[in-house]
């Protein structure tokens, strides 16, 4: 399943280094905003968003692991949600939005909790990137399902 979602994710045009960052930069951010919404980020928040973006989006690890620990520094100078979505909604087909709302299921589930403003951001963000409700809960009950697991 990984490679399937792998080759998602992947542009068969040459992307310039420059572009690689930025995107790397605008998922993490908003990885991080998902992580952060009820006030604390935890290992295992971290840890999932790590291995989403190294796994499922195909960064680079140490690309990963640098721009990770400047997000977090970071994390109280937070983008606005519109920064990341007119981004996203640019570049991102409806397949990589949904499952990127997916993976940021996923890493709110990681840490046990769903708080109310994660819920409530989640909700926000799926509006704002043009994703069904239907959509929007199938790709909630599948990141719990996996968490589950």
């Amino acid at each position: 399943m990984l490679n399937i979602l792998n080759n998602i994710f992947k542009n068969n045009n040459p992307k310039q280094n420059n572009e690689d960052i930025t995107n790397l930069e605008l998922l993490c951010g908003l990885m991080i905003e998902a992580a952060n919404t009820d006030g604390q980020i935890d290992n295992s928040e971290l840890d999932k968003i790590k291995m989403s973006l190294i796994n499922i989006f195909g960064e680079n690890e140490k690309d990963v692991d640098l721009v990770l620990d400047g997000a977090l520094k970071n994390k109280n100078n937070a983008k606005s949600l519109h920064y990341y979505t007119s981004f996203i909604n640019k570049n991102f087909t409806d397949n990589k939005k949904i499952l990127l709302i997916e993976t940021l299921w996923e890493i709110i589930l990681s840490d046990g909790n769903i708080h109310d403003y994660e819920s409530n951001l989640l909700r926000r963000l799926s509006g704002l990137l043009y994703i069904s409700d239907v959509n929007s809960g199938n790709a909630r009950k599948r990141a719990l399902d996996r968490c589950l697991k």
